[in-house]
């Protein structure tokens, strides 16, 4: 059985507002409120006691997240560039209300199909899931049997959690994925997925 924990990154100024925050956009680092959930998800995940390994998005806010668990795991943190956010093209820095006022049809689109870009050629939601099946893929090759954290995105991690699921596109916009949450699936030999949690904030209570 392989374990596969998955963890938002923690808050950025641009988080509690809800703006898109891709690839594509400003790559900001953790707010103080983000820094403080990173340390609590570190405490969490020290009190778990049986991570063994550390994988996460290139991004800031990633980086500084996987960073702050690792130190506190005694682990090293590998990054994989796959693991980052869709590019939202134009709609970076935007609210959905933003989006929806200057772009609706477009955004109306990107709703009803993974095969819709942003608008301005952003990442289509079908090849985030390419690249975030293969991530997925490699891990379970790679660390068979072992219990791995993942840091990445609402857009990856919400993918991981559809295609264990195997639930259709339009479920990536159904469920919840809180930054600093802890969401945990596991794989069997055979490859049959099983959520366990989803979006689970206690240790930020």
């Amino acid at each position: 059985m392989t374990t596969l924990v998955l963890l938002r990154h923690g808050e950025t100024l641009l988080t509690p507002g809800r703006r898109l925050s891709g690839s594509g956009g400003s790559n900001p680092g953790l707010s103080p409120v983000g820094r403080r959930q990173a340390q609590a998800a570190a405490d969490a995940l020290a009190h778990r006691g049986d991570i063994e390994a550390v994988v996460t998005s290139p991004m800031r806010r990633c980086q500084e997240t996987a960073h702050a668990v690792a130190a506190r795991l005694g682990l090293s943190v590998r990054v994989d560039r796959d693991l980052r956010e869709a590019d939202f093209g134009a709609w970076e820095g935007l609210t959905f209300t933003e989006v929806r006022e200057r772009y609706p049809d477009e955004l109306s689109a990107w709703f009803a199909s993974p095969e819709s870009p942003p608008s301005g050629a952003g990442e289509t939601m079908q090849q985030v899931t390419r690249r975030v099946a293969a991530v997925r893929d490699g891990l379970l090759a790679q660390y068979a049997g072992t219990p791995v954290l993942v840091v990445s995105h609402v857009g990856p991690l919400r993918t991981l959690i559809r295609l264990a699921l195997q639930a259709p596109p339009h479920s990536l916009f159904r469920m919840e994925v809180a930054a600093a949450s802890l969401s945990t699936m596991t794989y069997d030999e055979d490859g049959t997925a099983t959520v366990h949690t989803l979006n689970d904030t206690h240790h930020l209570n």
